[in-house]
């Protein structure tokens, strides 16, 4: 539906725009003929002016055509980039971005310094509050974030910061942002580029997501 949609639209903006041509072509033609019919006879225009004159608004005629088939083909461009995307619907992601918690385990994809011996997980709420530090292996094994405070209660449902800080002994080497997996439930087209909807709402650039996958259970 969407195709169609767009593809009338396409076809309703062109047709003015054919329109304003034809017309624009047809007193281009009525004033040349009464530039001819009003010219001097003794200074009659050259006919070599008649030809510059008619070549001028054909080159003007199918430049504008060429523009409107531009626009065609690109909306055309942007359709198929959205019918490939249509793919990725259903699969999980992985990207650096906030995470939804609704009290299912969330996969992380951590990746410490490599001098690093210990990694710890950073967690911090929806307003950027520090809620929970937690021990991980210093390995980029993937990760199974439960969800837990600092007592290691469950937290409330909502959107979560994850970041992971790398340590060799006493120093601190970084903290970067932990990628994890979620589900992709949209895809949309946009001036700034594709934007593709992960559950629980979050957002991401289609560009930020570094790997795709099956959805647990999808085969």
């Amino acid at each position: 539906m969407q195709v169609n949609a767009t593809s009338s639209a396409t076809s309703a903006a062109t047709t003015p725009q054919k329109a304003v041509i034809s017309s624009d072509f047809d007193t281009f033609l009525k004033m040349l003929t009464t530039q001819m019919k009003y010219q001097d006879p003794l200074n009659p225009i050259e006919s070599s002016d008649y030809a510059v004159q008619l070549a001028t608004f054909s080159g003007v005629e199918q430049q504008t055509q060429t523009n409107e088939l531009l626009k065609d083909l690109g909306a055309q461009f942007s359709l198929l980039g959205m019918s490939e995307l249509a793919g990725w619907v259903g699969r999980e992601a992985r990207v650096a971005g906030p995470v939804s918690f609704s009290g299912t385990p969330i996969e992380l994809a951590p990746n410490p310094a490599s001098l690093a011996d210990r990694a710890v997980l950073v967690v911090r709420d929806a307003q950027g509050k520090l809620v929970s530090r937690e021990d991980l292996p210093a390995s980029t094994a993937p990760y199974s974030w439960l969800g837990g405070d600092a007592a290691g209660d469950p937290l409330p449902n909502g959107r979560y910061t994850l970041s992971l800080e790398s340590w060799k002994g006493e120093q601190l080497l970084g903290e970067t942002p932990v990628e994890s997996y979620a589900t992709i439930v949209e895809a949309r087209g946009g001036a700034g580029g594709t934007t593709v909807v992960l559950a629980g709402g979050v957002e991401v650039k289609a560009s930020a997501i570094t790997a795709l996958r099956n959805a647990a259970g999808g085969g």
